[in-house]
C-alpha cells in the first residue's frame, strides 16, 4: 500500500546581500571590536540583574558592568578628550600663529638638510593623505553599504515573514494530508470487502487445489490412459477383422495361380523340374490372433460411466465457491463497513485535537501584526536613512575637502618650487601649494571634533550593538542567556511552549530546527498528546474481528470417487490385461507366402528360353501375374500388419503400467478425499483469518505512517532557524557591519588628522614665501696643511 510522503513547503529565495561589499575591513572592525572587548557576554550579571531580589547590592552591579565595558569606556574617554582638546589646541594654535608663534614668524633657517627633510615630509605627508583618501573612500561605500542594507531591509525581512507565513500555512495543509491519505486504506478495505467473494473465496480455492488438483490430474490421466489402451485394443480388433477378410479374398488367386502354375510346368517338362508352385499359399492364418473383445468391454464401462463428468463436477463446485462466500458474507460486510465509517471519523477528529494547529493560529496573528507594523514604518525609516545617508556623506566630503588641500598642495608646491630661490623670493605657485596645506589644517582643526562626535556615538551604538548581539549569537552565548530560568520575570519558555517535563530551551530548539527536525520532536509534544491515543482505532478493529468471528462458511460438499467407481476402475484395470500375442507377433514377422512371389517370377523368366515353345508364352504370362499379385499383396497387407503389430506392443506396454498407476491414483484420490473431510473447515478459517488480518493491515500500516509522518515529517522546523538565522544577517551582517565600518573609516580618517596637521604645517613652510630672508655669507679660513678646509657660514638678516 503506497501512501507517499508528506509534502514540504516551496520557500521563496534567500536574503539579497546589499550591492557593495568589504570584507577585509569588516575584519578589520571585527578584530578592532574583540581588542576592545576581549570579554564574553556577562550571562551571570545580566541574569542577576532580571531577578527583582538579589542579594547584590547596586554598587557592585555597577562595578561589573562598568568593567565589562571598560574597553568601549576607554574608548569613549579618548573620543572626548579628542572632542574636547582638539578645538581648543586649534584656538591655541591660531592664536599663537596670529602672534608670530609656533611657526608662524615666516622665516626658515637655512641649512645644508632643508630638502631631505623637505622629501621626507612630503613623503610622509602624502603616504598620510593617501590613507586618508582610502579611509573616505571605505567610508563612503560603507555609508552607501548601509543604505542599501536598510533600503534592503523590508524586502528582506519580507521574504522571511512569507517564508515563515508559508510554513505556518503547510501544517495544516500537512496535518490534512495525512487525515486525508486515510483513505487508501480505507477504499483498499471497502474494495476488499465488495470483492469478498473473488478474493475470499479465491483463496479459499487456492487452499483447496493445493491437494485436489493433483488427485484430479492423476485421475484425469488414469482416465486418458484407458481411452488409449482401448483405442489400441480397438485398433487390434478391427485390424484382425481386416486382415482376415483380405486374406480370404486373395487365398483363392493364390490357389488357382499355384495350379495353373504347376500345369504350366508339367507341360514344361524336364527343364522346369526344379521349380515348385507349392509355396505359392500364405504363411500365416490371420484368424488364429487373439481377440481383445474382453479387454474393450471392460475398458468400455469405464469410459461409459459417469466418472469424467463427475471429475468436471469437482472443478465447477470449486468454481462457485466465490460466489458461494459472496453470498454468505454479506452481513459481516456491512457490519464491517459501518466500524470503517466510525474509523473514519475517529481519524478526521485528529485534526481539532494537534497542538501544533494552534500554535500555528497564534503564531499566525503574530506574523499578521508584524507585517502591519513594518508596513508603517518602511516609508518613515526610509526617509530618515535618506537624512541620514546625506549626513553621513557631508562628513565624508569634509574629509575629502581636506585631502584635496593636501593633494593640491603636494601637487602646487613641487611644481612652483625652485631649489635654488631664496625663501623669500619663492613663486606665488609654490606659495600657494603652502597655503592649501595650512588650509587643510585648518579645516582638520575646524571639522575634526564633529567627526569624532559622530564616530563615538556610532561607535558606542554599533559596536557594543555588536558584540551584545552578533558575536555572543556566534559563540552561543546568547542562546546560554536566554535558556537562564527567570531572565525574563513571568517568562518560562517550557510552560509558554506546553512542556510539561520544563526542559525545553531555545538553544536545543534552535539546533534541532537547524537540522530541519519535526516540530512535534523538537517541542517533545509526546509529553503532551499520545500519538498513540489519538490514532487508537482498536476498539473498532475489534468490532470487525468479532463480527469475522461469526462468519459461518460453508461449501458443497467435494467428492472425488464413490466406492462403485474405485471397483471399476480396479477391475477394469485386472480384465485389460491382453492376450499372449507371442505367436501372432512371430507371424507377423515372417512374410505373406511361404515363398517369395518375385524370386518366383524371376526363376520362371529364366526358364522361358530353356522351355519348348509352347510353354514360353505361359511361363511369361504366370511370372508377370505373380509380380502384379505380390505388388496387390504388398499394398493391402503392410498396413494393417503394420498397425497391428504397434497397436499389439502399445497395449502390452500399457496394460503392464495400468494396474500399478490405477492403484496409486485411488490411494491418492482417498487422501485427498480424507483430507477434505479434515481440513477444509480450517483452510475456510485460516483463510477467512488471513483475509481479516490484510484488511487490519491496512490500517495498521497506515496508522504507523501517521504517527512516523507526524514526529519526523510535519512541519520540520528549519524554516524557523532560518528565520532567525535570516534576522541575525540582517542585523548584523547588513546593518551593524555596514555601520560600524562606517565609524571604524571614519575615524580613521579622523585619527590620521592629528598627525597630517603636524606634518602639513611643517612642510608648508618649505613652499610658502617667506618675509624674512636667511642670508649665508661664506668666508675662507686658511689652515694647515694637516686640516681640511672648512666653510663656516655667517648668517645676516636682511629686512
Amino acid at each position: 500500500m503506497e501512501l507517499g510522503n508528506v509534502p514540504q513547503p516551496q520557500y521563496g529565495p534567500g536574503l539579497e546581500a546589499p550591492g557593495s561589499s568589504t570584507p577585509g575591513l569588516v575584519s578589520m572592525v571585527h578584530g578592532f571590536l574583540r581588542l576592545v572587548q576581549p570579554r564574553g557576554l556577562p550571562i551571570e550579571l545580566i541574569a542577576d540583574l532580571a531577578q527583582p531580589q538579589s542579594e547584590k547590592g547596586s554598587e557592585e552591579y555597577v562595578k561589573e558592568l562598568l568593567l565589562y565595558e571598560l574597553g568601549f569606556l576607554v574608548c569613549a574617554a579618548i573620543g572626548l578628550l579628542f572632542i574636547i582638546l582638539v578645538p581648543l589646541v586649534g584656538c591655541c594654535f591660531c592664536c599663537c600663529r596670529c602672534c608670530g608663534l609656533c611657526g608662524g614668524r615666516m622665516y626658515q633657517k637655512q641649512g645644508r638638510r632643508m630638502a631631505c627633510r623637505r622629501r621626507a615630509l612630503y613623503g610622509s605627508v602624502l603616504l598620510l593623505s593617501a590613507l586618508l583618501l582610502a579611509g573616505d573612500v571605505c567610508a563612503f561605500i560603507s555609508n552607501t553599504r548601509l543604505s542599501q542594507a536598510v533600503s534592503g531591509t523590508f524586502p528582506n525581512i519580507n521574504t522571511t515573514v512569507d517564508n515563515l507565513g508559508t510554513y505556518l500555512a503547510s501544517i495544516p495543509q500537512q496535518v490534512n494530508f495525512v487525515i486525508d491519505r486515510s483513505d487508501v486504506p480505507l477504499d483498499r478495505t471497502n474494495s476488499s470487502l465488495q470483492n469478498i467473494g473473488p478474493l475470499l473465496g479465491g483463496t479459499i480455492i487456492s487452499g483447496i487445489r493445493s491437494s485436489v488438483d493433483g488427485a484430479l490430474g492423476s485421475l484425469q490421466s488414469l482416465l486418458g490412459e484407458i481411452e488409449t489402451l482401448a483405442a489400441a485394443f480397438g485398433t487390434i480388433s478391427s485390424t484382425q477383422g481386416r486382415l482376415e477378410e483380405l486374406q480370404g479374398n486373395y487365398s483363392p488367386r493364390l490357389g488357382n495361380l499355384r495350379e495353373s502354375l504347376g500345369q504350366t510346368l508339367q507341360r514344361c517338362g524336364q527343364p522346369c523340374a526344379g521349380v515348385s508352385p507349392d509355396g505359392v499359399t500364405f504363411t500365416a492364418n490371420y484368424s488364429t490372433v487373439p481377440s481383445v473383445e474382453q479387454q474393450l468391454e471392460a475398458l468400455g464401462e469405464v469410459l461409459g460411466s459417469s466418472l469424467a463428468g463427475d471429475l468436471e463436477k469437482v472443478n465447477s463446485t470449486l468454481e462457485k465457491t466465490p460466489d458461494e462466500v459472496q453470498n454468505q458474507t454479506r452481513d459481516v460486510v456491512t457490519k464491517t463497513q459501518d466500524q470503517l465509517g466510525l474509523i473514519q471519523e475517529e481519524i478526521r477528529s485528529l485534526q481539532q485535537q494537534l497542538p501544533l494547529l494552534d500554535a500555528e493560529e497564534s503564531i499566525g496573528d503574530v506574523i499578521g501584526n508584524v507585517t502591519s507594523v513594518l508596513d508603517d514604518f518602511q516609508q518613515p525609516l526610509t526617509d530618515l536613512d535618506g537624512i541620514r545617508w546625506n549626513v553621513c556623506a557631508f562628513l565624508c566630503c569634509l574629509v575629502l575637502l581636506v585631502v584635496l588641500c593636501y593633494l593640491l598642495g603636494l601637487l602646487l608646491g613641487p611644481l612652483g618650487l625652485k631649489e635654488s630661490a631664496l625663501p623669500t623670493q619663492r613663486s606665488c605657485l609654490s606659495n600657494t601649494g603652502g597655503d592649501f596645506f595650512m588650509a587643510g589644517v585648518g579645516f582638520s582643526f575646524i571639522f575634526s571634533w564633529l567627526l569624532m562626535l559622530v564616530v563615538l556615538l556610532t561607535f558606542l551604538l554599533g559596536g557594543n550593538s555588536y558584540m551584545l548581539v552578533c558575536e555572543s549569537w556566534r559563540s552561543q552565548q546568547l542562546f546560554q542567556l536566554v535558556d537562564t530560568p527567570g531572565l525574563i520575570p513571568g517568562f518560562n519558555l517550557s510552560e509558554a511552549l506546553g512542556d510539561p517535563s520544563g526542559t525545553l530551551n531555545f538553544s536545543q530548539i534552535y539546533r534541532q530546527c537547524q537540522q530541519d527536525t519535526a516540530l512535534w520532536e523538537t517541542l517533545h509534544l509526546d509529553q503532551r498528546v499520545s500519538l498513540d491515543e489519538l490514532l487508537n482505532i482498536s476498539q473498532y478493529t475489534e468490532e470487525i474481528s468479532a463480527a469475522f468471528e461469526e462468519v459461518n462458511i460453508t461449501l458443497s460438499p467435494i467428492s472425488l470417487l464413490s466406492e462403485s467407481q474405485r471397483d471399476l476402475l480396479l477391475n477394469a484395470s485386472r480384465a485389460a490385461q491382453p492376450p499372449n500375442f507371442t505367436h501372432t507377433l512371430q507371424q507377423l514377422d515372417q512374410t505373406l507366402t511361404l515363398v517369395s512371389l518375385q524370386d518366383l517370377a524371376t526363376e520362371l523368366e529364366q526358364l522361358v528360353d530353356k522351355a519348348g515353345a509352347d510353354v514360353k508364352q505361359d511361363l511369361q504370362d504366370g511370372a508377370a501375374e505373380l509380380r502384379e499379385l505380390d505388388r496387390e499383396l504388398q499394398a493391402s497387407f503392410s498396413g494393417p500388419l503394420q498397425s497391428l503389430k504397434e497397436n499389439i506392443y502399445l497395449a502390452q506396454s500399457r496394460a503392464a503400467q495400468l494396474e500399478t498407476q490405477t492403484k496409486t491414483t485411488l490411494d491418492t484420490a482417498k487422501e485427498t478425499q480424507e483430507f477434505l473431510g479434515r481440513e477444509v473447515v480450517n483452510i475456510i478459517k485460516n483463510e477467512t483469518w488471513a483475509f481479516l488480518e490484510g484488511m487490519l493491515d491496512f490500517f495498521n500500516t497506515y496508522i504507523a505512517w501517521a504517527k512516523s509522518s507526524l514526529r519526523r515529517d510535519v512541519a520540520r522546523c528549519k524554516p524557523i532557524a532560518q528565520t532567525l538565522d535570516n534576522a541575525e544577517a540582517i542585523t548584523c551582517d547588513y546593518l551593524l557591519d555596514s555601520l560600524n565600518a562606517f565609524w571604524f573609516s571614519l575615524g580613521w580618517c579622523t585619527a590620521l588628522l592629528l598627525p597630517t596637521i603636524i606634518l602639513a604645517v611643517r612642510l608648508a613652510k618649505f613652499y610658502r614665501r617667506m618675509h624674512i630672508a636667511d642670508v649665508y655669507r661664506n668666508e675662507a679660513v686658511e689652515i694647515g696643511p694637516m686640516y681640511n678646509l672648512y666653510r663656516i657660514p655667517r648668517p645676516a638678516t636682511r629686512h
